[in-house]
């Protein structure tokens, strides 16, 4: 027995440097930063539904029936409309399901229509104008026999993008917006703290690239136009030439305008360039004339090239 003991100490300890290097093979092929195994399992408290569905299979490839699904559980709960919901969320989500293994993880709030996001404010409750559910960034969530404030404070220290802790309430809120953190007293709702363009943000649609040709862009919090941006971004000191996604965005000389309100600003990379190890946001630069409080330059989420 002795002799059977000490043999299965030294498999372990064999197989424990590949099993290390095994997962850290995964974690550097996954296409975001804070990504989950890949199902999610959720209850929506506003139509008593609950939604168990694996979204991306084990090579990465994502399931486009299973994030309809997961679109159509996450829809508007006053209208029952659907918008459309970002990926980056829904590997959010899960990783943080995956992390700190709720009992149960019901969604409190996901998509809003800007209609119901409007009545909401009109009603007098704290919902911010420029909200970033209206877009499919965002989620309430409360997780079952999970600690909210601790639950809050590592969030914060990881900065995997907005996190509001509303203690009160039960719930905490997630988005894939810019590092920030908050609770009901000093989200500064009330102040319209995204108007003129104050927060506007990028975000592409991976973290990790073997090439950012065909890479894409999107711009959000978008509150004053006309905006103009340059066909031109930067990863670091390198230049990528960039062109508009969709209806609406014209071209004045080296820039793009966009003057009428849509759904989506985005943008497609057109230049080939495998982005290094080394995480870089994607940098646009927007042209003048600017409007209200829009930046000269709009960073993206860091990204870098997968191994």
């Amino acid at each position: 027995m002795r002799l059977q003991f000490s043999t299965c100490l030294l498999l372990i300890a064999l197989c424990a440097p590949a099993m290390a290097a095994s997962a850290d093979a995964a974690a550097s092929t996954a296409r975001f930063f804070f990504s989950g195994d890949g199902v999610i399992d959720l209850y929506n408290a506003h139509f008593d539904e609950h939604l168990t569905v694996r979204y991306r299979d084990a090579d990465g490839t994502y399931d486009p029936a299973a994030l309809a699904r997961i679109e159509h559980f996450f829809r508007s709960r006053d209208d029952g409309q659907s918008g459309p919901l970002s990926l980056r969320l829904i590997e959010l989500i899960d990783f943080f399901q995956d992390r700190y293994r709720p009992s149960r993880l019901t969604l409190v709030s996901g998509y809003r229509s800007p209609d119901f996001n409007q009545s909401l404010r009109k009603a007098g409750h704290r919902v911010a104008q420029a909200s970033l559910h209206t877009e499919g960034l965002a989620a309430d969530l409360h997780p079952d026999d999970v600690d909210l404030r601790r639950l809050w404070l590592d969030l914060r220290t990881l900065a995997v993008g907005g996190v509001g802790l509303y203690q009160a309430d039960g719930f905490i809120h997630v988005d894939t917006g810019t590092a920030r953190f908050w609770e009901p007293a000093t989200s500064g709702v009330e102040k319209n703290l995204s108007a003129d363009n104050a927060r506007l943000f990028a975000r592409s649609d991976f973290d990790r690239y073997t090439d950012l040709n065909g890479a894409v862009v999107g711009l959000h919090a978008v509150t004053a136009l006309p905006l103009r941006i340059d066909r031109t971004a930067h990863l670091g000191d390198r230049s990528l030439t960039i062109v508009p996604l969709g209806s609406g965005i014209v071209a004045d000389g080296d820039c793009f305008v966009i003057s009428e309100p849509a759904a989506r600003y985005e943008f497609r990379v057109v230049t080939a360039l495998s982005p290094p190890l080394q995480r870089l946001p994607i940098r646009l630069h927007t042209c003048a004339p600017r409007i209200g409080k829009t930046a000269r330059e709009i960073d993206t989420n860091p990204v870098e090239g997968l191994r």
